[in-house]
């Protein structure tokens, strides 16, 4: 996914201001989704050169004048071409996984408490991700079909909470034990 197809997707419903993409971003978007306000401004100018997202000048008294984008015909278009392709898998990449290849008696203190941060920031966003279902779509027969979608993407999030949770508590179990057990020797290999 690129960051236009997500520009585009915040677009469908709303004109927006760069500023407020950069807060849809920071909050539902960014769940999933990072950008700074630099890539969001600077993909939006060129969205506006392709004419897939249109600019328009509001003129604010007392204020300086701001401008808000709306998807074009265009736009909408390429989004729903997107959306039909294939989505690939998302890749794991973690640094904590790799330094838990390197797990010992040496560092299992520093790594206990980098598992016990992530169990912390996986629990912090599980109360709030339940929070919106509650406030926004507790009863899914109830939603449009867009915000079905939402609510589906919403679900893996708690899901992808839990199950970190899940993993952090039986990692920390485990890491109990570092330094009791037998040590690793690699085997031998016949000739």
């Amino acid at each position: 996914m690129s960051l236009a197809n997500a520009i585009m997707t915040a677009l469908i419903e709303d004109e927006l201001t760069g500023y407020e993409l950069a807060q849809r971003f920071e909050t539902s978007l960014g769940f999933f989704w990072h950008a700074s306000h630099q890539q969001i401004y600077r993909e939006l100018k060129a969205l506006a050169n392709k004419q897939y997202v249109y600019p328009r000048v509001v003129v604010q008294n007392g204020r300086p004048d701001k401008t808000v984008y709306r998807l074009t015909g265009l736009g909408q278009q390429c989004l729903d071409d997107w959306v039909v392709r294939s989505a690939k898998p998302r890749p794991v990449k973690d640094e904590l996984f790799i330094k838990l290849y390197n797990l010992s008696d040496k560092n299992v203190d520093e790594l206990r408490e980098q598992v016990e941060i992530r169990r912390a920031t996986a629990a912090s966003n599980l109360l709030l991700y339940r929070r919106i279902r509650e406030r926004r779509y507790a009863d899914p027969t109830a939603l449009s079909d867009r915000l079905k979608g939402v609510a589906m993407v919403l679900d893996a999030g708690i899901r992808d909470a839990e199950a970190t949770i899940t993993w952090c508590d039986a990692s920390l179990d485990m890491m109990a034990d570092v330094g009791c057990a037998r040590p690793f020797r690699a085997l031998k290999l016949e000739k």
